[in-house]
């Protein structure tokens, strides 16, 4: 009868474990944090109609992203992403604290978005006035007859 030893090499071991070791760390998810929300405490702390651009600036930071058009808002954005393995990364969530200003640079508004099953939602909005700025009715409506153009009711340009 053949005996057959089962002679491994420490060494083959080693690099056996660590092989596995690998494979197991590969599957477990890594989140990655970007960006910066200030926390509702702070938030609370900004009045609306009475602070302007820089007393947020100094209560809370300044803004990650401000508006496009030059003096619009102040926005901040913080995401979590997970990274699992060979697939693509995944946003887990997503925040958005937009703070808008009037022309003289006060508060107007705080709006705080969040992103669920990728629909924005929001989650707390704090609003003074409306969108409608220092015109009346019939400033408004006069206003608006200038730009009628009857030819998109009725389908041709």
């Amino acid at each position: 009868m053949l005996k057959v030893v089962n002679r491994v090499k420490p060494a083959t071991k080693s690099l056996v474990f660590v092989a596995c070791l690998a494979i197991v760390s590969a599957c477990t998810p890594i989140f990655k944090n970007h960006g910066y929300v200030p926390p509702a405490e702070e938030l609370a702390e900004i009045q609306v109609g009475k602070d302007t651009r820089d007393s947020v600036t100094e209560a809370i930071g300044a803004p990650g992203v401000s508006g496009v058009v030059q003096d619009s808002g102040f926005y901040y954005v913080r995401s979590r992403v997970r990274h699992y393995g060979p697939k693509k990364p995944e946003v887990v969530s997503r925040e958005l604290v937009a703070i808008s200003f009037d022309q003289r640079g006060v508060v107007r508004n705080i709006e705080r978005f969040g992103l669920e099953d990728g629909i924005v939602i929001p989650l707390e909005r704090r609003v003074t006035d409306s969108n409608v700025q220092d015109k009346g009715f019939l400033r408004q409506l006069l206003g608006n007859i200038g730009n009628f153009n009857p030819g998109n009711v009725l389908g041709s340009n």
